[in-house]
């Protein structure tokens, strides 16, 4: 069970209970990513991220930071993802008023001067060196390239390194200001904690600097209900800076096949196809399809290409969803002399759910295996910090674990074969290469459902 108070001005949170749990897991939404960024701005949700642990108010170095919370013996970090930027903090239950503290230092008072601008720019270059050194990695980069074209959803979340180094103190400072109020963050807290007691914290943590007020803000009571909750582009006070650039009207939107080559001892493949947009009301069945195809080594791209055909070491499916799109992309790292083997192998599956119904025993096997794995999953405090948090600040509605398996639980065979047959299409088909020189021989030609 979960509860929900909206603060007044912010932020949302939202808090579940675990009781004998020694443990305290936080974590804080920015609901704003790299999708909101222009084109001569691109990076810079990426790079604030960086910079709100260079130092803050109440801890002025990196090193106050980093040694505030592992000199208890926490950890933290955070992300930056299309749509939101997570900050998160695990630590002894004890020292929770310490994690939230934390949290709303790197949120709402970070320094962002002009020097750790110019200190973490040169680390940020690295980091987006390095990604494009890991083939495995950037093929996902070059894929969304190919997909999304020329647009924020195409574009590297870390910018490339030409945009970061055009990145000035003042363009970061200002889509701090944009970006980083109370009303435009989620708190999602985890542990053996009241939600009242989560509420008073976040409430004292994230107070904006200028309340000088001892007492808390004013309050509605807590929910426990399932009610819809605002996106950022509902929300009226954020204004046109924060808004999400559109999908592209078509997709894929760029090349069907773009091809990078690149010394390596293997060829990087992902396929994708146009899948269904965050909250879809077939997003359900979607879940099972993709489990079904290449979730697990139980799924049928496993079996098929690496258990028989020997054509893969790692072969699997996923989805990626948006508030107005979505892919469901696959990939393969092969042999080069493979691809165009292992690329028809993952199209003729593609091709086996469109036209076929999923066999009733193959359903209930990949059926108890998404249900097992969510409950198994959120029996661990950073997993469930995920699954609320993440569901408060992006979805429609937050469902409790009950709720999410008896969704899945009414998926059947005929709508799995009916939402492959809607979405295995061959216009929609794009894929990338990350390998060696000679790798893509051939592998336009197969580019075609079967």
């Amino acid at each position: 069970m979960f509860q929900r108070t909206s603060l007044a001005g912010g932020p949302r949170v939202i808090s579940a209970c675990l009781p004998g749990s020694r443990a305290l897991t936080a974590a804080a939404y920015v609901l704003t990513g790299s999708r909101s960024e222009g084109k001569a701005e691109s990076g810079v949700a990426h790079f604030m991220e960086h910079l709100t642990f260079r130092g803050t108010a109440a801890f002025p170095t990196a090193r106050a930071v980093s040694e505030a919370v592992e000199g208890v013996g926490g950890s933290s970090n955070a992300a930056t993802d299309r749509e939101t930027t997570v900050y998160w903090v695990r630590l002894p239950l004890r020292e929770a008023a310490l994690g939230l503290e934390m949290l709303g230092e790197l949120v709402l008072r970070p320094q962002l001067t002009d020097a750790d601008v110019e200190h973490e720019r040169a680390v940020i270059i690295e980091e987006i060196r390095s990604y494009r050194d890991d083939a495995s990695q950037h093929v996902y980069s070059v894929f969304d390239e190919a997909f999304f074209g020329d647009s924020p959803l195409g574009w590297e979340i870390a910018g490339t390194e030409a945009s970061v180094a055009a990145l000035s103190g003042e363009t970061i400072r200002g889509f701090w200001g944009r970006a980083y109020r109370p009303s435009n963050v989620v708190v999602a807290v985890v542990g053996d904690l009241a939600h009242e007691q989560a509420v008073d914290l976040v409430d004292h943590a994230f107070r904006p600097a200028a309340a000088s007020s001892p007492s808390p803000r004013p309050r509605p009571s807590p929910s426990q209900t399932s009610s819809p909750i605002p996106t950022p582009t509902q929300d009226p006070s954020a204004g046109p800076d924060l808004a999400l650039a559109p999908a592209p009207e078509r997709l894929p939107a760029g090349e069907r096949l773009r091809v990078v080559e690149q010394d390596s001892a293997q060829a990087h493949l992902c396929l994708g196809l146009p899948a269904l947009r965050r909250d879809h009301p077939d997003q359900w069945t979607l879940e099972m399809l993709d489990t079904i195809l290449g979730d697990g080594s139980s799924s049928r791209l496993f079996q098929g290409l690496r258990e028989e055909a020997g054509l893969a070491y790692d072969v699997h499916a996923f989805q990626v969803e948006y508030a107005d799109c979505g892919v469901l992309e696959i990939y393969a790292g092969v042999a080069p002399e493979r691809v165009t083997a292992a690329t028809q192998a993952i199209l003729g599956e593609l091709a086996k759910l469109r036209d076929e119904r999923v066999p009733a025993a193959e359903l209930d096997r990949a059926r108890a295996y998404v249900r097992g794995r969510l409950e198994l999953r959120l029996e661990e405090g950073r997993h469930l910090v995920s699954w609320l948090g993440g569901q408060e600040a992006l979805h429609e509605q937050v469902l409790t674990a009950a709720e999410a398996i008896e969704r899945l639980e009414s998926v059947d065979a005929e709508q799995i074969r009916t939402l492959a047959a809607s979405l295995v299409q061959d216009a929609g088909l794009a894929a990338a290469l990350v390998g060696p020189p000679g790798a893509a021989k051939g592998l336009e030609q197969v580019l075609h459902l079967p």
